[in-house]
């Protein structure tokens, strides 16, 4: 029978469980971190978990919080198991189980006691993994939203805020008004320069309210960037049975992980920080070059094999990536048209990172699909490929493979596979994107005349020539002899 997950059991953990190897009651709390989900405890809980086992950084446990409904229930399910969550790395070679203890608190989800936590000068932190959407950025102007209706009301209320940043303001203003040194606001979210646009919101909020605080947290509040990559699957009971069957532990919120995570941040801590280079992080004066590896090798390289992968049928991306067809031609775009669009990094191999994205995207364990690849095309092409596109063509560099990747876009949007299998076009603009996709089949200019997506790439005639020669492949000869002849060279 599987055992109830608590601190009393820590002791005594089933077979092949790691249990935290410190004194949970030696630590003590300086970060309050906003969003307490999968990916928060799969990557910052962990890093803090193998810091303190070495002994070192104790006073830096983490108190959890958040402001949503679902914070409100995941609170419960870890308050009945003391703050501790099974972490299970899924390595092919085998899986690992171990009991995280970094977390020895999280605030009741109500407001006022978020506050009255982040304004106690022992918080030095405040952290947040509030999804890339959570920031209040417009989304034509890339700027601060501040007609979005939750700044519209905490403007209007700052001593009684509804959003996280409205908390984080009011909390600043408890602080300097007391002479205590105000937090660092260290963004965990998967977005590029997440912590300028941290700043970004948290100043363009208080613009809208009390001018002179704009400018003392302008000058005052750090936001460093910082570049987080770790796979983590969401929680069902698939992944609950599994920790219980498998493991031998009843836990109502498990974790699921890919056994790779990454942490690179800037150095600008004037309040202290946790010494997490001991267990990994990388602490550098300029993240943004890491963050655009990442973009581009990784998300990227997830772009150039969803649309061929979906188009020949594949559901998950472990199958796709034992395709030949669709391996090589990752590997052959990558090394040819991605990995020369980046500046070298010092002591970085990005031959090395492609390998580990190889392997990465191979494992079996994660489970990751296609489909969750193929969702929202028209969003992600203007991030992970067109940019890469774009310079390529004012350098006067190859760019078949990147047309083709976007030609397979195309030809995945006209909504069947290469056998005749209807497929559904996961993106919020879909019925727009089918209909061009297939008057694209006849005149291929048509799918570049989405100039919400393509912008002034769709003037460009070289693209327009290099994407409807790949097309014109794609339609006549399928998705396997067209990747073929990319891969071969036969161009």
């Amino acid at each position: 029978m599987a055992k109830q997950l608590s601190s009393e059991i820590l002791g005594n953990l089933p077979d092949g469980v790691a249990a935290p190897d410190y004194d949970r009651a030696a630590l003590r709390a300086s970060i309050l971190h906003v969003g307490v989900g999968n990916f928060h405890r799969a990557h910052m809980a962990v890093y803090l978990d193998r810091l303190f086992a070495t002994g070192q950084g104790l006073d830096w446990a983490l108190v959890g919080a958040g402001v949503r409904a679902g914070d409100a229930a995941m609170r419960e399910r870890l308050k009945a198991q003391d703050w501790l969550t099974t972490v299970v790395e899924l390595d092919p070679q085998g899986l690992s189980a171990r009991v995280i203890g970094s977390m020895i608190d999280f605030v009741p989800v109500e407001a006022e006691q978020t506050i009255a936590r982040m304004a106690d000068p022992a918080i030095r932190i405040v952290s947040l993994t509030i999804t890339e959407g959570g920031y209040y950025v417009d989304a034509l102007t890339g700027g601060f939203d501040a007609a979005h209706a939750d700044m519209v009301a905490d403007a209007a209320s700052p001593d009684a805020p509804r959003s996280v940043f409205g908390m984080i303001l009011k909390a600043l203003r408890m602080r300097r008004a007391a002479g205590h040194a105000p937090f660092t606001v260290l963004s965990c979210d998967n977005l590029p320069e997440n912590g300028h646009v941290a700043k970004q919101t948290v100043v363009g909020l208080a613009q809208l309210s009390d001018p002179a605080l704009a400018t003392w947290v302008e000058s005052e509040i750090t936001f460093p960037n910082s570049m987080v990559d770790c796979i983590t699957p969401a929680t069902s009971d698939r992944e609950r049975a599994l920790v219980a069957d498998r493991f031998g532990l009843t836990d109502a919120a498990p974790v699921v992980c890919e056994p790779f995570r990454q942490w690179v941040l800037e150095d600008t801590f004037p309040q202290g920080r946790p010494p997490l280079e001991l267990v990994g992080a990388e602490f550098v004066p300029n993240v943004a070059p890491y963050e655009l590896m990442k973009l581009r090798i990784l998300n990227g390289g997830h772009a150039t094999i969803a649309y061929p992968a979906a188009l020949l049928g594949h559901h998950f991306v472990h199958d796709a990536m034992a395709d030949p067809r669709i391996r090589d031609f990752l590997v052959a775009l990558e090394q040819r048209e991605i990995v020369p669009s980046l500046k070298p990094i010092e002591g970085v191999s990005f031959d090395a990172y492609l390998d580990k994205i190889v392997e990465r995207f191979s494992n079996p364990e994660v489970g990751d699909t296609i489909p969750r690849l193929c969702l929202d095309g028209s969003n992600r092409q203007p991030k992970f490929v067109l940019p890469i596109l774009s310079e390529g063509l004012r350098a006067g560099k190859p760019v078949d493979g990147l047309s083709l990747e976007v030609a397979l876009w195309c030809r995945y949007c006209a909504g069947t596979t290469d056998a005749g299998e209807p497929m559904v076009v996961n993106d919020d603009n879909a019925t727009e994107l089918t209909q061009l996709a297939l008057e694209a089949r006849d005149t291929p200019a048509a799918f570049l005349s989405n100039t919400a997506v393509f912008g002034t790439l769709s003037d460009s005639a070289a693209f327009q020539a290099c994407f409807a020669k790949w097309l014109g492949y794609l339609w006549a000869d399928g998705t396997e002899a067209t990747l073929r002849r990319y891969i071969d060279g036969s161009l």
